[in-house]
């Protein structure tokens, strides 16, 4: 999420080319980083399995967050496809739109999944309240 942060700030106007690869890199680099969040908590064996089987009060909680990875994916694929390498490219400051918005959904979501780890095992096994 930084190095995306990072690239979207970056100035584009003395070379678009560069900060086209840059913000390409790093949304490729997000991409992959999301692909394996989603596996560690959907798979079979996952976080929101383990969850459910902690709190089953939470499935609500699981099923909002669950909903959300098919948002987050649209909006990474949204902002690929606006920076492509094949010379295919929008404007700057509506890639830095998709971006941020992406990277807002992404720290609501993290806060999100923090907030059920907490309900789930902090809460039940008698941790501060």
């Amino acid at each position: 999420m930084s190095a995306l942060e990072g690239a979207l700030a970056a100035p584009a106007v003395s070379d678009l080319e560069r900060w086209v690869q840059r913000v390409h890199v790093a949304a490729v680099e997000l991409a992959g980083d999301f692909r394996e969040h989603v596996d560690i908590t959907e798979a079979p064996d996952g976080l929101h399995r383990e969850v459910l089987e902690a709190s089953p009060r939470l499935s609500g909680a699981v099923a909002t967050l669950t909903s959300e990875h098919a948002l987050i994916r649209g909006q990474v694929d949204s902002l690929l496809s606006r920076v492509t390498l094949s010379g295919g490219f929008g404007d700057v400051d509506r890639v830095r739109d998709l971006g941020t918005a992406l990277l807002g959904r992404l720290v609501r979501h993290r806060q999100r999944g923090s907030d059920l780890v907490f309900e789930a095992y902090e809460f039940d096994i008698g941790g501060e309240t």
